[in-house]
């Protein structure tokens, strides 16, 4: 198989500390820069999986590069430069302990939710007899927080601001900022034939400005159904088809898999890693309408990101 960064362990001049998250490992220099490595670990039900996938790392971070210039004119954000292309470089902000998770459409654990009872989500009442993958009226907004370990969990909006994690103010331009990038998004998306189902975006403030941080619109924080044939598979009550990692979960599912104790990550073959590379490297090429154009298997990647981001942060 392809090599994988899995693991990063680098010293950059001005290195402050480092925080090894479960996708993105996040140095901090001078705490004024962060410099967010993108490896090839996947996650899936707040679970690192065993194996990298090829590629992986390279497909976030290039998608999330170009949907933050694409997006800057509607909202602030951290970044500042892409040395290389697994690492983007941004300004330190204090960020909100919430994710702002907002659906176009019934799916995803929503509609397993829906599908067991659920009525409510997040303080957003949902209306009786809705179907899989049906569109909401509006955009629905089901926040979660950001757990350091284990699993993220549910919240309302009235929740936020009751406990202090957001003041009211700030969550008002936080919830505008998270209805808009979704519309852009979803234009974005439309012009490539792709719906843009659902997705989530971190906040933080910096100078007293609120300002978008670490990723958007890839697939692991995001959901895309191609556009062509949905309705007709919608109305048959069919599996739509979709570039995101619920594919990778629903894997997960079908071996018994859901994160919860006792459960075994199924064997990740080298074939099977392979096959959710090329999903990635399809929704790449499917949402920015270019080639990928992967890292050949005879270079060593964190040698070329150390020499990448060194020399960046020489010229700053």
């Amino acid at each position: 198989m392809a090599k994988t960064l899995v693991h990063t362990d680098f010293n950059f001049e001005g290195q402050r500390s480092v925080y090894h998250g479960k996708v993105r490992d996040v140095y901090n220099i001078n705490d004024d820069i962060l410099v967010m490595v993108a490896t090839d670990r996947i996650s899936a039900f707040d679970v690192i999986l065993p194996k990298g996938i090829p590629g992986k790392g390279q497909v976030l971070n290039q998608i999330a590069a170009s949907f933050l210039d694409a997006t800057s004119d509607i909202v602030p954000n951290w970044k500042l430069a892409t040395p290389d292309p697994m690492v983007t470089v941004g300004l330190k902000c204090e960020s909100f302990p919430v994710e702002m998770i907002i659906r176009g459409y019934l799916t995803g654990s929503a509609w397993r939710e829906y599908k067991n009872g659920c009525r409510e989500l997040c303080g957003v009442k949902l209306p009786d007899g809705m179907r899989e993958n049906e569109r909401f009226p509006e955009p629905i907004i089901t926040p979660t927080t950001k757990a350091e370990a284990g699993h993220d969990e549910n919240i309302s909006r009235e929740e936020i601001i009751a406990q202090g994690l957001i003041s009211e103010e700030d969550y008002e331009v936080v919830e505008q900022y998270t209805r808009a990038l979704f519309a852009r998004g979803s234009e974005i998306a439309a012009k490539q034939g792709l719906i843009l189902v659902d997705t989530k975006y971190e906040f933080g403030k910096r100078d007293g400005k609120v300002i978008l941080m670490d990723e958007i619109h890839t697939p692991d924080s995001s959901r895309y159904f191609y556009a062509d044939g949905f309705e007709e598979r919608f109305e048959k009550g069919e599996a739509q088809k979709q570039l995101s990692k619920e594919f990778v979960r629903q894997w997960l599912i079908d071996n018994g898999f859901m994160g919860k104790e006792g459960q075994q990550v199924p064997e990740m073959t080298d074939e099977y890693c392979e096959s959710v590379a090329a999903r990635y490297i399809e929704l790449y090429e499917e949402i920015t309408g270019t080639k990928f154009n992967r890292t050949p298997d005879d270079v060593d990647l964190n040698a070329r990101i150390e020499k990448n981001v060194s020399e960046y942060l020489a010229q700053k």
